[in-house]
């Protein structure tokens, strides 16, 4: 239905400096759990969680169907 909310997703990052070691997708009420077990689990280290937007594919995109090269590999 139109009125349904459209339920968001997030990307729940833990940081190790300026290197990601963990990185999670998942619809908020996951991701915000994910994010918590995390900060307990790496006290340490810094953990982010950023909306993902509508037009960010992510990893879980699917491969292009056409050929990417003209010569193939032997």
């Amino acid at each position: 239905m139109a009125d349904d909310p459209v339920p968001q997703r997030r990307r729940v990052r833990v940081w190790f400096g300026d290197h990601v070691v963990a990185d999670y997708r998942a619809e908020a009420e996951l991701a915000e759990r994910y994010a918590a077990a995390m900060s307990r689990r790496f006290a340490g280290l810094r953990v982010t969680s950023d909306p993902i937007l509508v037009t960010d594919p992510g990893p879980d995109r699917a491969l292009p169907g056409e050929r990417l090269w003209e010569v193939a590999p032997k």
